[in-house]
């Protein structure tokens, strides 16, 4: 990119001069000030440069680096390994295999969790059906309904 290349923006125009500050970077990115300085308190982002009068400021890498930390949570991962991943990278590492046993973790889990699921939904429609048979006239415990079969986990 060129120096003082003109971004437009929805509420302004933002003057990109190879550095932006925090604000501008939020409004680039779609992620929050709070946000930028949190993965700056986690070590997924380098700490900002700062310009003379303090304020933080950034080139397009953190832009990038901001974009594929909300890629990679979209794709399941967490702030943990998205931050154990460039890490790797970050130490000139392959990050491939890394990613593709991480994203492997998570699918079994996902598969793990829909097995739960279908249990549940099953034993549920079981309660349900049961339920529909009841005459809730015959209901005559004080401290449970009838619907809820004893031993129900």
């Amino acid at each position: 990119m060129s120096a003082n290349r003109t971004f437009k923006s929805t509420r302004r125009f933002l003057r990109y001069n190879g550095t932006m500050r925090i604000g501008q970077l939020a409004e680039r990115t779609g992620v929050s000030t709070q946000a930028i300085r949190y993965y700056e308190d986690l070590g997924i982002l380098p700490p900002a440069t700062r310009a003379q009068n303090g304020y933080r400021t950034y080139d397009t890498t953190t832009e990038d680096r901001i974009s594929f930390i909300r890629d990679a949570q979209t794709a399941g991962m967490t702030l943990v390994e998205i931050h154990k991943l460039l890490e790797l990278r970050d130490s000139g590492q392959s990050t491939c295999g890394h990613v593709i046993g991480t994203l492997e973790n998570h699918l079994a889990e996902v598969n793990r969790q829909m097995t739960d699921l279908e249990r549940t939904r099953a034993h549920l429609i079981s309660i349900i059906e049961r339920a529909r048979a009841l005459d809730p006239a015959t209901c005559d415990d004080p401290n449970r309904c009838q619907t809820i079969p004893k031993g129900t986990k």
